[in-house]
């Protein structure tokens, strides 16, 4: 990692409820990375547990505390993150984007840092080597990648610890899939990304607020951001099995004819047949109406301001 006097490292971190975790990861940033480094910190409308400016100041580092409003989600408070660093911070020379419970080692932001110095490299990702998870959770995750990569035709193999330039910060802060699923952007984006092998941490304290169901809607809304393409390979789908469900029928009415078949046994096959091609064209046409859903969400604009209560600044960015 090459940082000199002229670059900025920007880290982006959402909190929500979880100061102890957030004071320990300011304390190991700084540890890691010295006191030329801005942070911020995203209080995602937290109520018991307020992100204070004391914290960045006790470890001896620089940021701002955006307070949000209300409690928007991971995602979109990693979007307004995203965007007032576009919007205020013209000259982050580089941008971390990590969670703030500690699984994102702070010792391994280096690595990534390290990856993106490379000309062709726009974003680098943190793949994940080893996982501090349940079994339970391992394979939901192994199906989920699977059925990414079958309705999307993309593999999905990151999350949000990613290292960012400059230019793909503005590219990815001006698209509204942003604020549906961030690693979905990116891979949306066409930027240049790079995979950058790394073992994910235990967090520093407390237990996560992510459920089952919360986990399985994060994991769908990275579909959505493909709505088309899902859509297309569906349909396919149901058109293949709405051809074969037309062939068995005529191999049925065959089987009849030629006397083959047993007593019932033409009705019972044909009404199953039938049922499938009605199944089929209905899934197609329920596909295309969320589709249409969808897309005219991701086309609203959102502007990260009205989400804001207030900001404030630890430290004068200048002196940086």
């Amino acid at each position: 990692m090459n940082m000199n006097n002229q670059s900025l490292l920007v880290i982006v971190t959402p909190v929500f409820e979880d100061v102890e975790a957030s004071n320990r990861l300011f304390l190991e940033l700084r540890k890691e990375l010295g006191a030329h480094i801005y942070l911020v910190v995203v209080d995602d409308g937290s109520v018991r547990q307020h992100v204070d400016v004391a914290s960045l100041r006790l470890a001896e580092l620089k940021g701002v505390i955006v307070k949000l409003k209300r409690n928007v989600g991971h995602q979109r408070a990693i979007a307004i993150g995203l965007s007032y660093v576009a919007d205020c911070i013209p000259n982050a020379s580089q941008v971390i984007i990590m969670d703030s419970d500690g699984e994102d080692v702070p010792s391994t932001v280096k690595l990534l840092l390290t990856s993106l110095e490379h000309a062709d490299v726009d974003v680098v990702v943190a793949q994940r080597k080893s996982r501090v998870e349940t079994l339970s959770f391992r394979a939901f995750y192994m199906v989920y990648k699977l059925l990414f990569k079958l309705l999307s035709g993309r593999t999905i193999n990151f999350g949000n610890f990613m290292a960012l330039k400059p230019a793909a910060v503005k590219r990815i802060a001006c698209m509204q899939e942003l604020w549906i699923h961030l690693a979905g952007c990116v891979l949306s984006s066409k930027l240049r990304i790079a995979n950058c092998p790394l073992d994910r941490g235990p967090r520093f304290a407390g237990q996560s607020k992510m459920n089952f169901v919360g986990l399985a809607l994060h994991g769908f809304k990275g579909l959505m951001i493909f709505a088309e393409d899902v859509l297309v390979r569906v349909g396919i789908t149901c058109s293949i099995l709405a051809v074969l469900s037309i062939l068995a029928s005529l191999v049925a009415i065959g089987l009849k004819l030629l006397s083959y078949s047993t007593p019932g046994w033409f009705s019972v096959a044909l009404g199953i047949i039938f049922l499938v091609f009605l199944q089929t064209g209905a899934l197609t046409l329920m596909t295309l109406m969320l589709t249409g859903v969808v897309r005219g969400g991701l086309l609203t604009k959102v502007i990260y301001l009205d989400f804001i209560d207030n900001i404030t600044h630890a430290g004068d960015l200048k002196k940086i």
